[in-house]
């Protein structure tokens, strides 16, 4: 019984992460490098496995899948057709209105980080962690410093409003943080 479950969380992995690669596959991450899209939620998918030692299939399988909705062409129906309305749910929770401007979107995270169910909490946490540490890795090539640290300090403000979620992944923020750039 218990390899036939593993083989369906495995099965249930795979199908995400073959799911979000399809749909940002003509995607790049916003540095100075063409990296590919895809290594942003695989990238959420191994914090949450490595540092915060999630094994919750469902949550792994939204942090592949968090941003299909807002980046991609991905519809809340084609997610629930694939992947039930659980994991559907936990993306749309993780998922910004595209059609407001920036910086209400940006307002309305930090306003309703606090009303995530637990796991999108979860997975809203990894999402902050790899960005902090994109941006000091390999930042936006026209990003000033003053950008760089105004989304340090926007997504800090996001991630105080869910503390108390998971020990591991704050710590992670924390140590990300603390790499802010400075003048």
């Amino acid at each position: 019984m218990r390899i036939s479950m593993v083989q369906f969380d495995t099965n249930l992995l795979l199908k995400a992460l073959s799911f979000a690669a399809h749909k940002h596959r003509h995607q790049r991450r916003k540095g100075s490098k063409p990296i590919p899209y895809i290594n942003h939620p695989i990238a959420l998918a191994d914090l949450l496995v490595r540092t915060a030692n999630i094994g919750d299939p469902e949550v792994i399988a939204a942090a592949l899948l968090h941003d299909t909705i807002e980046d991609t062409c991905t519809t809340k129906n084609e997610l629930k057709a694939a992947f039930g309305p659980v994991i559907s749910q936990l993306v749309v929770e993780l998922t910004d209105d595209k059609s407001l401007p920036k910086k209400k979107r940006k307002r309305l995270q930090v306003e309703h980080a606090s009303s995530l169910s637990p796991r999108a909490r979860i997975v809203k946490l990894a999402d902050k962690i790899c960005n902090l540490r994109d941006v000091v890795q390999d930042p936006p090539a026209k990003w000033t410093l003053k950008r760089k640290q105004r989304y340090f300090d926007w997504a800090k403000s996001v991630v105080d409003k869910i503390r108390d979620t998971n020990l591991e992944l704050e710590n992670a923020f924390d140590e990300a943080f603390a790499k802010r750039p400075k003048n």
